[in-house]
């Protein structure tokens, strides 16, 4: 329960695009993007609500990288446009359970709010 499977990163060229993928194995999930470089802070990037129907974005990353759901909702994924390398980092998908209507439209930033996490996904940027 609360597993997370998370696919697409690699190494791509400034300007360049990836797709991260998130597959819980739950359903009714606040699910949300995370980035964490080396001695840095995890921070917030992109979530969705449990009901999918709101999303919020870290401002640095508004107008290049999207958050979507697939229709189940189980699965969430992140497209990557415009690429920097200070976008390089250790991607995580995170996901909290949102089965409750005081809460399924709500976009959790806070990580410590999350109660699944994915391994990481290693993105690159070269620049």
């Amino acid at each position: 329960q609360g597993r997370l499977v998370e696919t697409g990163g690699g190494l791509v060229q400034a300007g360049g695009s990836l797709r991260l993928s998130c597959t819980a194995s739950d359903s009714d999930l606040a699910m949300a993007w995370f980035r964490q470089a080396p001695g840095k802070e995890r921070e917030f990037l992109a979530g969705s609500s449990g009901n999918g129907r709101s999303t919020s974005y870290k401002d640095s990353v508004k107008g290049r990288f999207t958050i979507s759901r697939d229709k189940p909702g189980n699965t969430v994924y992140l497209q990557m446009d415009s690429l920097k390398s200070e976008d390089t980092s250790v991607y995580y998908c995170a996901a909290k359970e949102a089965r409750s209507r005081s809460v399924q439209d709500i976009v959790f930033r806070n990580p410590k709010l999350y109660d699944y996490w994915g391994r990481g996904t290693q993105v690159t940027v070269s620049s």
